[in-house]
């Protein structure tokens, strides 16, 4: 792999699924044979580290055998976060918090590619943008989708080449809904103005919260990586996850190196 690659996992609305989405592509690419570094910024939850360091105590005490990311952090400034990206990592996949601070704001100016999750409904939609409260037509972007927009603008003033802006749709439910439309509608339109394109994240499945505390994900299932009884979901949780890496234009997890059984 050529190109350091740098992921920044953005949304300034707790509870939308960063740190899930960050530790499958971290886990995922790893798999693959690439070399992870991992920043968390959120200093306050720290999920996003949390998660590693459990990986590690769960296989030193298992005796599995899992690929590591290089860990980190925690950072103090930019200097830090530079330094972070400079390394000799493939991939440096930097979660952000819920909230605009300073380094999330420097992060998001460095990314290569920005993700943004949301769930299906108006109260995560206001994250990007603002609708009239009567008839729910989108009046403008928010502050957020704004200071991305710039920082996109930015990055190819620079560098001749812009970041590319995904906004995941997380926790999608199994079923049509007249309220999934019409965010569909708004965020259709939000696109056209500010330029993100949308793609289908992770199903709400109970297997991602059943492997979170132990450090793991459906990336790591295996002979020797199963401390929850496998099932046909969780193949069907493993394509998810490969088509959400197609999607994103990163290596693709292709389930070859533990096959379910």
């Amino acid at each position: 792999m050529s190109d350091r690659r740098v992921i920044v996992i953005g949304n300034e609305k707790g509870g939308a699924g960063k740190s899930t989405v960050a530790v499958h592509l971290a886990t995922a690419l790893m798999h693959e044979g690439a070399r992870v570094a991992v920043v968390d910024l959120d200093l306050r939850q720290q999920s996003f580290g949390h998660f590693f360091a459990n990986r590690r105590a769960w296989a030193e005490a298992q005796g599995a055998s899992l690929p590591h990311p290089q860990v980190i952090g925690p950072l103090a400034d930019e200097a830090g976060l530079d330094d972070a990206i400079a390394g000799d990592a493939d991939f440096v996949i930097i979660d952000t918090p819920g909230a605009d601070t300073e380094l999330s704001r420097a992060a998001h100016q460095r990314a290569d590619l920005i993700v943004t999750p949301m769930n299906d409904s108006f109260v995560d939609f206001d994250v990007l943008g603002v609708v009239d409260p009567v008839t729910l037509n989108l009046v403008r972007p928010s502050v957020y989708a704004e200071s991305v927009w710039d920082a996109r603008k930015t990055r190819a003033a620079a560098r001749g080449r812009s970041i590319d802006w995904v906004v995941l749709r997380n926790r999608l439910a199994s079923v049509e809904a007249r309220n999934r439309k019409r965010v569909d509608e708004r965020l259709t339109a939000l696109s056209r103005r500010v330029g993100f394109r949308c793609i289908a994240g992770l199903r709400d499945r109970v297997i991602y919260r059943e492997l979170f505390p132990f450090g793991l994900t459906v990336a790591d299932l295996g002979p020797g990586v199963r401390p929850v009884q496998v099932s046909l979901t969780h193949v069907a949780a493993r394509q998810e996850l490969r088509a959400l890496m197609h999607e994103l234009g990163v290596i693709a997890y292709t389930g070859t190196a533990h096959a379910a059984e």
